[in-house]
């Protein structure tokens, strides 16, 4: 796939009020999720004639908002947060029996909680493609990081 230089995201931020209250350490994750986001995206709207682009990621009653604006492009995607609940849940579970691995495990037993880790984010991001198609257009990179955003709106400390 081609990737033109203004189908990407500029810039992305999370809406304040969606947030739980985390410590620094969270928040810290969160920033550099962004920061990872924004250095290497592909993000095309549908029907949107250019970018850059910038999103505006919100919880509102139950599901996620994609507020998107750009030079010519003003639009709010909403998505049903439904489907993404059992991954996220149990994405959370596998990071906290990563984070516990890293401390009393094996290399072979962190190695194999972390490929499940990493599965999970896969079909996060996967799930979150197939959510957006005929919405936004995403390569597996972009939509993985989304999803840590996405993940990011739940978490608390």
């Amino acid at each position: 796939m081609t990737v033109v230089a203004s189908a990407r995201l500029r810039s992305v931020v999370l809406d304040e009020a969606s947030l739980p209250p985390v410590g620094k350490a969270v928040h810290d994750e969160r920033q550099q999720a962004i920061t990872d986001l924004l250095e290497e995206n592909l993000f095309r709207p549908e029907g949107g004639e250019g970018g850059p682009y910038d999103l505006r990621l919100a919880l509102i009653e139950q599901r996620l908002a994609f507020d998107i604006t750009g030079p010519t492009y003003e639009r709010r995607h909403l998505l049903s947060l439904t489907p993404f609940k059992g991954i996220i849940r149990d994405y959370f579970l596998i990071c906290e029996s990563y984070n516990e691995a890293i401390r009393t495990s094996s290399p072979g037993q962190i190695e194999a909680v972390d490929m499940g880790r990493r599965g999970l984010h896969n079909e996060g991001s996967e799930l979150l493609r197939e959510r957006l198609a005929g919405k936004v257009e995403t390569d597996l990179d972009t939509a993985r990081r989304l999803f840590t955003l996405i993940c990011a709106l739940h978490r608390r400390s």
